[in-house]
């Protein structure tokens, strides 16, 4: 088969058409920011939206990736909300210090002004790499889900508690959070980028079942009205997730999802492998992405994570093979993001891109 660009292989996978290889999307995002103008810290990037967009820009050029997703971090709607974020210079930054202290502060919460703050960064980042990738590359944007934004903003650990304590002042908050989400949706809508991504973090059998995970998130009060109005604004659902135990059938089947991107646990029991989930069905009604361990960006060599890929080919084809489906419906991805860290070595993210290259194509 000839080559497709990428647009055309991403939505041959998406129709469940026979494209000419894997897809591929190591999760490089913040650590983009080394190939603008010699390099520049988080907080440049994070703070620029012309400097935001233009690392992805730049990404796109040196990796050829088949997918451009605006991850920027999972502090931005909290520290808009008032929570202090502390920024380091060269790695992820994170909320330090929370907004919530007692449960009436819960019922405090009120959406930011999206026009300012790091949403409005992300807004307008998202649309400039967009419009210069439109004809190259699938885009999307990255948002955080409302549980994941509530627990960056009060701390899981009282969030969780709290769940079962006082789970009418959690459902105020998660109203407020979803508020925020419909405003921020409605904006990206605006940006030109073909699909949002959304952090359901939270969709992890390690932390909810499924009853707490539908009263809390994955109901019509808050995901399913996120993924409806998603759809509306013209952009496909993507879903991101992490978790060592996910909620497969709720986030993908329930959520309509079209992107899956997961992440693999080897020593954790009922961590659902690329092949597992591809036999229980879920490659049926998506594309799946993801499994390689991020921490290999740092601490592999190029001819590790090289291996590492070609194994992952390997079990993904005969996985789609057993299931008869074409052997393009998986992304070979990162399980989460690559690290923003200055260790980083980028030879490694080129390495899993022409590795899938080589040993992706079908046939």
């Amino acid at each position: 088969m000839a080559d497709m660009t990428h647009i055309e292989r991403v939505m041959a996978a998406l129709q469940t058409k026979q494209g000419d290889r894997l897809m591929t999307y190591p999760i490089a995002c913040g650590v983009n920011r080394k190939l603008v103008n010699g390099g520049i810290t988080y907080r440049e990037w994070a703070h620029n939206p012309k400097l935001y967009a233009q690392a992805f820009i730049e990404g796109q050029k040196k990796f050829d990736f088949d997918f451009a997703i605006g991850l920027m971090d999972l502090s931005v709607m909290a520290g808009d909300l008032g929570a202090h974020v502390r920024m380091d210079e060269q790695n992820t930054p994170f909320v330090d210090q929370t907004i919530i202290h007692n449960t009436e502060d819960y019922e405090k919460l009120e959406v930011p002004d999206i026009k300012k703050g790091r949403s409005a960064v992300l807004i307008e980042g998202t649309k400039l790499y967009s419009q210069a990738l439109k004809d190259k590359v699938i885009t999307a944007g990255f948002i955080e889900g409302p549980l994941l934004a509530l627990t960056q903003s009060a701390g899981a650990e009282r969030v969780f508690m709290d769940m079962f304590t006082n789970p009418s002042a959690i459902h105020k908050a998660l109203a407020t959070m979803t508020a925020y989400d419909v405003e921020m949706t409605k904006a990206f809508g605006k940006t030109g980028c073909v699909g949002l991504c959304w952090d359901y973090l939270w969709g992890n059998y390690s932390c909810l079942g499924d009853a707490e995970y539908e009263e809390f998130e994955g109901c019509k009060k808050y995901a399913l009205k996120l993924n409806e109005l998603t759809v509306k604004e013209g952009m496909a659902v993507a879903v991101h997730n992490c978790a060592d135990l996910p909620h497969l059938e709720t986030q993908i089947t329930k959520f309509k999802t079209s992107i899956y991107s997961m992440a693999y646990y080897p020593l954790i029991p009922g961590s659902p492998s690329a092949a597992e989930t591809i036999a229980n069905g879920f490659a049926d009604k998506c594309i799946i992405g993801g499994n390689i361990d991020p921490q290999l960006f740092i601490r592999g060599t190029t001819e590790k994570i090289t291996q590492v890929t070609k194994d992952l080919i390997k079990e993904v084809k005969t996985a789609l093979c057993k299931r008869g489906l074409p052997d393009t419906k998986y992304c070979i991805a990162s399980g989460c993001e690559v690290p923003p860290d200055i260790h980083t070595k980028m030879e490694n993210i080129a390495a899993v891109v022409d590795t899938t290259k080589k040993y992706g194509k079908t046939g």
